[in-house]
């Protein structure tokens, strides 16, 4: 078992600058328009010839009520006739994807996000999931990982016993946070037993995992108001929990300007509620995972990471990241193989594209060798907190000290100040850099300084 985190408040201080999540390595930041249709069409087909298994993402973009924190890719409506023409659109992306793959390559996972997939109507959802069926080969025993995100504002018991029918075995809850005037702040009022209901629900249908998120830092909240709402939701005893530092970036996102900064809480405080929640998190026998992320012992993340097979894609920590990743819907997000291409973000001109019988790919990027090199190593630090020079050099052909020689005096200081230990054989992230390990994995980012980090949120 990894040992738990180490608080140094000083070394966070010091560490805690903005940059990437790494979801991917390069990251979304770097994608540009030359990649199109054509580029997806080529690696489906290296893809069909593998025949690497899928994970399906299906981005549902409608919202009833806006939430002023978010930073997801959205549409507020109250209009739920709004779905139809979309749905059809997806079903035509569905088609036009699917033919290009062989039915025999299974669905080991599927995952719907938003948005608030549970917008769609009963009907709605019957429609998809049958359209999905007939052109994947999507798993009828109940071993794939099929999830979905819910509001609970948005769902009920015949809702989840819906999902359940529907073949899907892990829920992701909103919570965000249980206080009234933190609710208010941010335009989200959501009650401790509506979130319960639709956990008690998940449970009698023996869903196989449920999954809570929580933001720290929104306005309003103080540490000792944060601490009664992880207490709330360890009684609840998720499988999963994300707790997520919000990143307030008016200037991007319109709806955060409706968030009055004077009441967000202060550096000080946010540090405070993180150190408070991983204490409680990990008294209540909760394991960090990494990146925000805590899980039961007993969970399957917590377990890949203790045998070393936990990967991490845009879908974030993950056992499936074997998988060729399919993004289907309006912002969505593929990788497949090397290629990484993503949808139009904008709604009409997704459509628009798919009522011509052309697919909405906006931009991508290819991998080229050094991208790939290190990907590899991204992903050993921040899934593994450890990273043998051994495998990389069997894997790449390279001398890995040789190859990133120049990046020895940042890991020598970052050795000296405690956040690794540098053998001649291994980088190993101690227990009091655990917290820190996106700044470590940016020292090997060959992107990076080539933007403005304000477009990324904080480490902490």
């Amino acid at each position: 078992m990894l040992d738990a985190i180490r608080w140094d408040t000083d070394l966070i201080r010091r560490y805690d600058l903005a940059g990437p999540r790494y979801t991917s390595y390069p990251t979304a930041v770097q994608f540009n328009s030359q990649v199109g249709t054509f580029d997806l069409f080529h690696a489906l087909r290296d893809s069909r010839k593998a025949q690497r298994p899928l994970s399906l993402y299906v981005h549902v973009p409608f919202c009833a009520n806006i939430c002023y924190y978010c930073a997801c890719n959205k549409v507020i409506t109250k209009d739920r006739g709004r779905a139809q023409p979309y749905l059809q659109r997806l079903e035509q992306e569905i088609r036009l994807i699917a033919c290009h793959l062989d039915p025999t390559q299974k669905v080991e996972q599927l995952h719907f996000g938003g948005g608030t997939p549970t917008f769609l109507s009963h009907d709605e959802l019957r429609q998809l999931m049958a359209h999905l069926r007939k052109h994947f080969n999507l798993l009828d025993d109940d071993s794939g990982d099929y999830g979905i995100e819910i509001d609970p504002r948005e769902a009920d018991w015949s809702t989840m016993g819906l999902l359940r029918e529907l073949g899907f075995n892990r829920v992701s809850i909103g919570l965000q946070d249980l206080d009234p005037a933190v609710q208010r702040a941010v335009n989200r009022l959501q009650s401790l037993e509506e979130t319960r209901a639709v956990i008690d629900a998940a449970r009698t249908l023996q869903f196989r995992s449920i999954n809570i998120d929580l933001i720290y830092g929104l306005p309003r909240q103080t540490p000792e108001n944060f601490a009664r709402t992880v207490d709330e939701v360890i009684r609840l005893q998720p499988d999963r929990l994300s707790v997520f530092n919000y990143a307030h970036l008016p200037e991007r996102f319109m709806p955060q300007r409706r968030i009055n900064s004077d009441e967000l809480p202060t550096p000080a405080q946010k540090l405070e509620m993180l150190q408070r929640t991983i204490e409680q998190l990990t008294t209540a026998g909760y394991r960090y995972i990494g990146m925000d992320h805590f899980a039961l012992p007993d969970d399957e993340l917590a377990i890949a990471q203790e045998e070393s097979t936990l990967q991490r894609n845009f879908q974030g920590y993950t056992t499936h990241g074997h998988c060729d990743l399919i993004g289907l819907g309006v912002s969505a997000i593929s990788q497949i193989g090397d290629l990484y291409c993503q949808n139009s973000s904008d709604l009409n001109h997704y459509q628009n594209a798919l009522a011509s019988m052309q697919l909405a790919t906006s931009r991508g990027l290819l991998c080229n060798a050094d991208d790939r090199l290190r990907r590899a190593v991204i992903q050993q630090l921040i899934c593994h907190f450890s990273l043998e020079y051994a495998n990389i050099e069997q894997a790449f052909n390279i001398d890995f000290q040789g190859y990133f020689g120049e990046l020895w005096p940042q890991l020598q200081d970052m050795a000296k100040d405690g956040l690794i230990e540098l053998d001649r054989d291994r980088i190993t992230i101690l227990p009091t850099g655990r917290l820190l390990v996106r700044s470590v994995c940016m020292v090997f980012d060959a992107y990076l300084e080539q933007h403005s980090r304000q477009r990324f949120s904080r480490v902490v």
